[in-house]
């Protein structure tokens, strides 16, 4: 009994006690060896060993099984490169550019032709909404004012200023190049003056408001592709974006003004290269 003893407490030590058959076989052997106890301790350590294989190949397994698990959720993942291309389609908001998952051509409804290389730039030409197909089929509308961008062939376009722009620089940190209009009005100085000779001085508004000149420039942006924020691409920019990797927020911070300015791109391209951008495998939006 003190082998079939010792069997069960290892049995229950190595988590092996729903294993009956191995158990009933150890007291069979028991009851068949009585008295002959160097052959039973002899058994007892092979059955032992028995348990400690199987507990070994088990715990095995469910390693591999963890492992591949994660490879797994890994495939799910593409890692941001420049060979990478968006899906084409619309964008009506961030978390669509986020997923790659836009609107596709085939969903949105148009009598343009889709094979048409100017598709988008003729779809997005001001028109007031434009119309698709959800995932159940049924027709939406969405302003066009309120579209994100759109992808074309590949290439990523944000909607800004009246405009769409090419988003250049791809990574958890984008930069792109925008214009800007701005206009300026000349008031006539002399008003409120009134002249009896002038039809229009009761209606001092049209008389003294002339049209100025109308001023385009380009500008620099930042977007934070974690939030979908767009930011000025100064210096205060650059650093509240590095925050999220303080060692290298640090040592930007450490720099001198003029040394922050000189060097806002070689940052951003750190900060990119250091915390890489991956978007959501092989899906259909």
């Amino acid at each position: 009994m003190q082998c079939l003893r010792y069997i069960s407490n290892t049995a229950r030590h190595l988590g092996l006690w729903k294993n009956r058959n191995t158990f009933a076989a150890a007291e069979y052997m028991n009851r068949k060896m009585k008295g002959e106890r160097e052959l039973c301790i002899h058994t007892c350590s092979m059955l032992v060993a028995v348990f400690s294989l199987n507990l070994y190949v088990a715990q095995g397994a469910e390693r591999i099984s963890h492992a591949d698990a994660l490879r797994q959720d890994s495939s799910q993942q593409i890692l941001y490169t420049p060979d990478f291309r968006f899906r084409d389609g619309i964008f009506v908001n961030f978390d669509q550019v986020r997923q790659n998952n836009p609107i596709s051509k085939s969903r949105l409804i148009s009598k343009l032709a889709y094979d048409d290389p100017d598709f988008f730039s003729k779809l997005l030409d001001g028109s007031d909404r434009l119309q698709y197909f959800d995932n159940l089929g049924t027709v939406q509308e969405v302003p066009e004012k309120e579209l994100w961008g759109y992808a074309d062939r590949g290439i990523l376009y944000i909607a800004l200023n009246d405009g769409y722009f090419r988003v250049n620089i791809i990574g958890n940190i984008c930069h792109f190049i925008a214009s800007q209009t701005t206009y300026s009005n000349y008031t006539n100085p002399y008003y409120p003056y009134y002249s009896p000779y002038n039809y229009y001085s009761y209606y001092p508004y049209y008389y003294n408001q002339y049209p100025g000149n109308a001023s385009t420039e380009m500008r620099q942006y930042l977007i934070d592709f974690r939030t979908g924020n767009i930011l000025d691409y100064d210096v205060e920019s650059v650093e509240v974006l590095l925050m999220s990797d303080p060692e290298l927020h640090d040592e930007y911070a450490a720099l001198k003004k003029k040394k922050k300015k000189q060097l806002k791109f070689l940052y951003i391209r750190k900060f990119n290269e250091r915390n890489p951008l991956y978007f959501p495998g092989p899906q259909e939006g």
